[in-house]
């Protein structure tokens, strides 16, 4: 009997997974095994909502692998050493695992790849990165370049995705750890795990003909009081759904498009799906983004840990930075106009590292991901590739006027502003006094001052960037 490992990690489906496929060919019987690395676990950017949703998808996972006649083997323990401790006791002669292109995963992979045949098969990206490069073999820098280049490269994707194995034979030994129960099962999450959920949100997305979603997309996805968007994002980071079959359904949404407005719609939407793979390929090429700024200079922060705290908590005075906030807090989720909001707000008014925010997010979003995380904090900040200038600073009044005109997507995450009417919403701290008292929302008693001035605050990095780009 030969047995090869298929080593899970960013790769929780049975479809369209290039490495599974390589280990079923390889031998007649296949191992799945996950590894709980307690590098990762106790990593300052792991996050309680992440890892509840990553433990769900692995049990959704070990259902759909026993309808296969296999089974999820979880080792908890040092990669090297459980993947060592299970070639002994199983006799495997090869592990297949999809790439990861994190700088911890890459130097992972290239110490056990020298102790152990460890083979690398398909990637977390559509596109693997070192595929797409410039005529001199040098990465692109700006995503423009690099959508045109990857669009002519990704042409045949929907012809490439696989199907699930009909079985998975799998040997009765060895036996698995039960799933960690000590940590906190977070609640509020608003994603069901699994595969087979990821692949249903997917079709939703392009279902109900001229009014499927989305070909409303490039209209509605900014709006931070509709829910216009597809939320795959936490499918993505988990590889319940490969990138590869996303950016196939969006090729073949548009060429199935209704209409010019249509295929611009879903073509949209393929540039999110393009943008997650930059972010991918400048982690890959340039891993230093992680701890600095890709472009500019060093930037004087104010780094107050008071402001930061008032940011963190929802309380800045300034109701969409607020309630997004809180929505991050309570669901592990914010829409993405309000991250972009929220991180201006934070590295361009209060003069705050983006690397602050950015381990902020990683610890609550159920979608961090390092690559797209860090690409979207240094484009805000105005520090990465293709960076929002760094005179472009988001007004937090103008943008929640614009994205959520009405204050619904305010109220529904500030009950202490529910009453404010709106002509006050984006900016309560101009309601009357008596009219306070009269709604109970009395600000600086319910709901905070503005803890600064806009206009004063976007003077003050507008010279201290000034200083910076010099």
């Amino acid at each position: 009997m030969i047995i090869t490992i298929w080593w899970i990690r960013r790769d929780l489906r049975l479809a369209d997974n290039q490495a599974l496929w390589a280990a079923l060919e390889h031998s007649s019987h296949v191992l799945p095994v996950f590894i709980l690395d307690p590098v990762l676990l106790n990593s300052e950017y792991t996050g309680e909502k992440r890892l509840a949703f990553l433990f769900a998808g692995l049990g959704e996972l070990h259902n759909d692998l026993q309808q296969k006649g296999s089974r999820l083997i979880i080792r908890s323990g040092v990669p090297d050493d459980i993947l060592a401790e299970l070639v002994a006791e199983t006799g495997a002669n090869a592990i297949y695992a999809e790439a990861d292109h994190s700088p911890y995963a890459r130097q992972r992979d290239l110490r056990i790849a020298t102790k152990l045949p460890l083979h690398l098969v398909g990637s977390s990206a559509a596109l693997q990165p070192g595929s797409v490069l410039k005529a001199d073999g040098e990465p692109y820098t700006v995503f423009t370049s690099f959508s045109r280049a990857w669009k002519s490269m990704a042409e045949s994707l929907p012809g490439a995705i696989l199907s699930e194995p009909e079985m998975i034979p799998t040997p009765p030994e060895p036996v698995s750890e039960p799933l960690p129960t000590h940590y906190p099962q977070a609640s509020g999450i608003p994603f069901k795990p699994g595969e087979r959920e990821a692949n249903s949100r997917l079709e939703s997305f392009f279902s109900g003909g001229r009014s499927a979603p989305v070909y409303q997309y490039s209209e509605g996805r900014n709006q931070l009081d509709t829910d216009s968007t597809s939320k795959i994002s936490p499918y993505l980071r988990f590889g319940m759904l490969s990138a590869r079959q996303a950016a196939s359904r969006a090729i073949r949404g548009m060429a199935s498009a209704p209409d010019t407005q249509a295929y611009k719609s879903v073509e949209t939407w393929l540039n999110e799906i393009i943008w997650r793979e930059f972010y991918i390929h400048i982690l890959y090429h340039y891993p230093s983004v992680r701890q600095r700024n890709f472009r500019m200079g060093e930037i004087r922060w104010q780094n107050d840990p008071q402001d930061f705290a008032a940011w963190k908590e929802g309380c800045t005075g300034y109701p969409v930075v607020d309630a997004a906030m809180r929505q991050l807090s309570e669901t592990g989720w914010m829409h993405n106009r309000g991250r972009m909001i929220v991180a201006s707000f934070l590295t361009k008014d209060l003069l705050v590292d983006w690397r602050w925010g950015e381990r902020w997010f990683m610890q609550h979003l159920v979608d961090g991901d390092p690559a797209s995380n860090n690409g979207g904090w240094q484009w805000t900040a105005g520090t990465g590739t293709d960076a929002a200038p760094y005179f472009r600073i988001f007004n937090p009044i103008s943008q929640s006027t614009k994205f959520d005109p009405q204050g619904n997507y305010i109220r529904r995450w500030l009950p202490e502003l529910v009453n404010v009417p709106n002509e006050y919403i984006h900016e309560p701290w101009k309601m009357p006094t008596n009219l306070q008292g009269g709604i109970g929302c009395q600000i600086g008693v319910n709901y905070p001052e503005p803890i600064i001035d806009h206009d004063w605050a976007r003077h003050r990095v507008l010279n201290v960037y000034g200083n910076a780009k010099k």
